[in-house]
């Protein structure tokens, strides 16, 4: 049961652990991420100074120290940057804000949530693109949502710094205007939001195969989900589609990655194809 010689897990060992994954996030681990796996097991280990994986395991199952968050940190992917998928960016102002607001009072509230939204980035670019894009997002109280399962990037998001990569697709202007260039860090200048912008999306610890906890959140106009159902299986599938339908106002409007889409599970969305993008929309006379 403990680490092979070369550090290795064992078979049995390994199910184990990816199980625990799958039930706490809905992340199916591919066989050939193995060694992903194991690096990452090993190193929560290491740094919990525990020697045999099932101490380890004890230790997960007794959440010692909040040790379930650590782990399920250990395994999210976080590489994002500004301005992604800029295609839906453009649908934001061009076509899903004129069905939002349509027959509705001048000064309503429009909710947009970003979930998961990895370190900020893209409910960031949400807001930023707004002030940018949108001449009547002062008629309206506009309220951006960042959600997410990584309580570290959710600390990195809530700090608003960030490098020189994250920033590659905006414009210079743009980054004068929102962010401030801060020196001497290791790895070189960052660029951090300004403290209004920063304030004016709120971030929350919510997961996707969480029902209840995503119902916390309230109903919103548009759901930005990307990039994450590429590592669900079909069931995880089943049950995110299910909490992000709820999760939207009738005639509210999800945004998938552009490699992910509701095929193969049965969905009440209507598909729609606006001349930017192809986005989905919970039916005005759906119920919850």
């Amino acid at each position: 049961m403990n680490p092979d010689s070369d550090g290795a897990l064992a078979e049995a060992d390994l199910a184990r652990v990816c199980d625990l994954l799958y039930r706490q996030t809905g992340i199916l681990v591919p066989g050939n991420r193995r060694a992903f796996v194991e690096r990452r097991v090993l190193e929560r280990m290491r740094a919990t100074g525990t020697d045999a994986l099932p101490a380890y395991l004890a230790r997960l199952r007794a959440d010692r120290d909040g040790e379930v968050q650590l782990f399920v940190n250990a395994f999210t992917v976080n590489e994002t940057y500004f301005n992604r998928e800029e295609h839906q960016l453009h649908c934001l102002t061009g076509s899903l804000l004129g069905a939002v607001t349509a027959g509705r009072t001048l000064g309503d509230p429009i909710r947009i949530w970003s979930m998961p939204c990895a370190t900020g980035e893209e409910p960031y670019s949400l807001a930023i693109w707004l002030l940018e894009h949108w001449p009547a997002v002062d008629d309206w109280e506009i309220e951006i949502v960042g959600s997410d399962i990584d309580t570290r990037a959710l600390a990195a998001a809530q700090a608003g710094r960030y490098g020189t990569r994250a920033l590659g697709r905006l414009p210079p202007a743009t980054v004068a205007r929102y962010f401030t260039r801060e020196e001497g860090t290791a790895g070189g200048p960052t660029w951090r939001i300004l403290p209004e912008l920063r304030g004016s999306v709120r971030f929350s610890r919510r997961n996707l195969v969480d029902g209840a906890g995503m119902a916390q959140e309230g109903r919103f106009d548009i759901v930005f989900c990307r990039n994450v159902l590429i590592y669900f299986d079909d069931a995880s599938r089943k049950i995110a589609a299910a909490n992000l339908f709820s999760a939207l106002r009738p005639g509210g409007f999800l945004c998938l990655g552009h490699t992910e889409s509701m095929a193969r599970i049965p969905s009440r969305f209507r598909t729609h194809r606006f001349p930017e993008a192809v986005v989905y929309q919970r039916p005005e006379d759906a119920h919850a």
